[in-house]
């Protein structure tokens, strides 16, 4: 996958706000290519005169790819274009209203996966198969996709986990010193020599003048300014994404091992929480029912009859823990991270403190339309639509399988 942005086009299914010629907020529909999401937020901020705290948005969209999402901002449209780097603005409008992060449906996918392992006809056939299995199952677990963890560094879960226990410095530290294994880029020399040195001022020298996260904490810490102060300086959207990206990695934690467990995910047990459905089928995420011995067989009658799904926890100050094996699965987990569901509070930085929240424990399979391309080099696309939070990388997972052993247990996808 991603051979080239254009390999991967995600279209986000907006819910526009009402135009309103006198309104106080400007909306932007932007396609953008190889831009990650608060970087270009901040470059239209700084394009349009704006604090870089000043755009909002409804989801976060993929760095290497072609997306198409909308921006918001309270202010006067601009004059002309943006002139952006790889950036157009396909619609501009006025509205009583702006977005704001999950005001959106979900998102539209046009995927392309080259470096098939078979012929083209033959991965044809095989993914049909696939799309086939996937469809008489219950769903498709899930799970956070690895960009949720960065996808040029995927450090941003371990950012999150230092902040959860009370660590700014160390958060500061992983965030500049961290580097993947083999990567040997001018990024990675500089993080590498910042490790060993420690000078905040040289290190404003050697980093490449691209990584502007980087080089606003390091202005600080040249100052003399504690590691708080140099996080605050960075908007607070990313700054709770790494909080949210921790409590993602614990999500995916507990997933598999439920998963391992053999649990079934369309037949909730005692200590699974379920979030309900709406009549258009949105999910209400506002609240979630604790299933107990003695509601039960109502909670499985709702699953069944599709008004609700189960759900697992995002970890926040508000988590509760029971004794059902649920409850038992995520105190392991936590236990071994050293966090308690009151960690979240993050006294030392309370400005992106998390209460908490559920995410659905499954993703029904979508309709899948398959077809070949021979555009560049042969190929598979795929175009699927997923709801909001649910990653296309998951789905399509199953499909870069091929050719190779698929391992199956009898929830039937994984």
């Amino acid at each position: 996958m991603k051979e080239s942005p254009g390999d991967f086009r995600v279209r986000e299914v907006s819910a526009y706000p009402t135009p309103d010629p006198d309104g106080a907020y400007t909306i932007l529909r932007i396609e953008s290519v190889g831009w990650e999401q608060h970087e270009l937020a901040e470059a239209i901020a700084r394009r349009l005169g704006l604090p870089h705290r000043a755009i909002d948005w409804a989801g976060t969209k993929d760095r290497r790819a072609v997306s198409e999402r909308l921006f918001s901002y309270r202010g006067v449209p601009p004059r002309g274009g943006l002139d952006l780097p790889r950036v157009v603005v396909q619609d501009v409008y006025r509205a009583r209203d702006g977005v704001r992060l999950g005001h959106h449906y979900g998102n539209s996918f046009d995927i392309v996966v080259r470096s098939l392992p078979a012929d083209p006809a033959a991965s044809l056939s095989a993914a049909a198969a696939i799309r086939a299995e996937l469809r008489r199952g219950p769903g498709i677990p899930n799970f956070f996709g690895p960009q949720r963890f960065g996808e040029v560094r995927p450090i941003t879960h371990e950012v999150g986990r230092a902040l959860v226990r009370g660590d700014p410095a160390g958060a500061v530290d992983i965030y500049l010193t961290a580097t993947p294994s083999g990567v040997g880029t001018e990024g990675g020399d500089a993080r590498r020599a910042y490790a060993e040195h420690r000078d905040a001022a040289r290190a404003l020298r050697e980093f490449p003048s691209e990584y502007r996260f980087e080089r606003t904490l390091l202005e600080h810490l040249a100052k003399g300014h504690p590691p708080e102060r140099a996080l605050r300086a960075l908007s607070h959207e990313l700054r709770l994404l790494f909080v949210h990206a921790y409590q993602s990695w614990i999500f995916n934690r507990w997933l598999t091992a439920r998963w391992r467990a053999g649990s079934r995910f369309d037949r909730p047990e005692a200590g699974d929480s379920l979030l309900r459905l709406g009549r258009d089928g949105t999910i209400r995420a506002d609240a979630a029912v604790r299933v107990e011995l003695d509601n039960r067989p109502e909670c499985a009658d709702l699953v069944a009859r599709g008004r609700a799904v189960v759900a697992g926890p995002l970890v926040g100050y508000e988590t509760t823990i029971g004794a059902g094996p649920a409850d038992e699965t995520l105190a392991r987990i936590l236990a071994e991270e050293n966090v308690a569901p009151g960690a979240f509070r993050l006294p030392r930085t309370p400005e992106v403190a998390s209460a908490g929240a559920y995410r659905p424990a499954l993703v029904p399979t979508p309709p899948i339309a398959l077809s070949r391309t021979e555009e560049e080099a042969p190929g598979l696309r795929f175009v699927f639509s997923l709801p909001k939070g649910a990653y296309a990388t998951v789905l399509l997972r199953e499909f870069l399988k091929l050719g190779a052993t698929r391992a199956r247990d009898s929830n039937g996808a994984f």
